[in-house]
């Protein structure tokens, strides 16, 4: 089988999803460290709710998408403290009842639904570059900037509000930079895919990385070895993306737990 990106087709969808590949478990890694990956598919499938409003009212899907996902980032710094999961479980919910029900009222609401469930990374094309790209580069400003203050919030909790800051700005910046690459994801790779990738390469790297640099780095890693086997199987057995992405990762969770074992 000739190598996929040599092929015009998929060479721009290959880059898409290369992009999230790397950036998604990066930031899983910081999600992970907080404890807060729940909020990782809460804020995804708001995301998807995002996109589904944005098509009933005739917006674009990214636009919608952004727009929930950013409003629901403060939501979840400013309540997330005090409920804990509660309050992600409760946007997992909200978000997939609010998808379901636009998209039954919808013009293509079942194609949308679909789309937003499996991905839609093999139609995706010079704009979604340019937004993931975008995405990407908030993502390396941003976290060498909040990286040192999530670390000092996770190993002593209580230095902020001994100091008197109640509500940390980073911790509201990596919120929103979450949501962000989220909702670009979810309308990219759907929101499982998407979730999947915060999830497992972040889950594996931090049984055995030693660092807290070598663990971003092997969650990036696994993440784009993940996606390179995942397109490569997926275009070659006529799959749908985001099923194949999830499998390949588990698969992957699962070859580490034996060998741990």
């Amino acid at each position: 089988m000739p190598w996929i990106p040599a092929d015009p087709i998929f060479l721009l969808p290959f880059l898409n999803g290369l992009l999230l590949a790397i950036v998604l478990p990066a930031v899983g890694a910081y999600a992970r460290l907080r404890g807060e990956w729940l909020a990782s598919l809460g804020i995804g499938q708001v995301a998807a709710a995002g996109v589904v409003l944005a098509a009933f009212l005739g917006l674009p899907a990214a636009v919608g998408a952004l727009l929930v996902a950013v409003l629901a980032a403060p939501a979840k710094t400013l309540l997330g403290r005090h409920d804990g999961d509660d309050t992600y479980a409760v946007m997992l919910l909200a978000g997939w009842s609010v998808a379901l029900l636009l998209a039954a009222n919808t013009a293509h609401g079942e194609d949308l639904s679909r789309a937003l469930l499996q991905g839609q990374i093999y139609f995706t094309g010079s704009s979604h570059l340019a937004g993931i790209a975008a995405v990407a580069a908030a993502v390396a400003v941003v976290l060498p900037v909040v990286s040192p203050r999530l670390l000092l919030g996770r190993f002593f909790p209580e230095h902020f509000l001994a100091n008197g800051v109640t509500n940390p700005r980073h911790e509201l910046a990596f919120d929103v930079m979450v949501a962000v690459t989220l909702a670009v994801a979810a309308t990219v790779v759907g929101v499982f895919g998407a979730f999947a990738l915060v999830f497992v390469p972040p889950w594996v790297a931090f049984r055995f990385a030693g660092g807290w640099r070598r663990t971003v780095a092997w969650s990036a890693g696994l993440g784009a070895g993940a996606y390179l086997v995942s397109f490569a199987l997926a275009i070659a057995l006529d799959q749908p993306y985001g099923p194949v992405l999830v499998a390949t990762l588990l698969l992957v969770a699962t070859a580490r737990g034996l060998r741990r074992a």
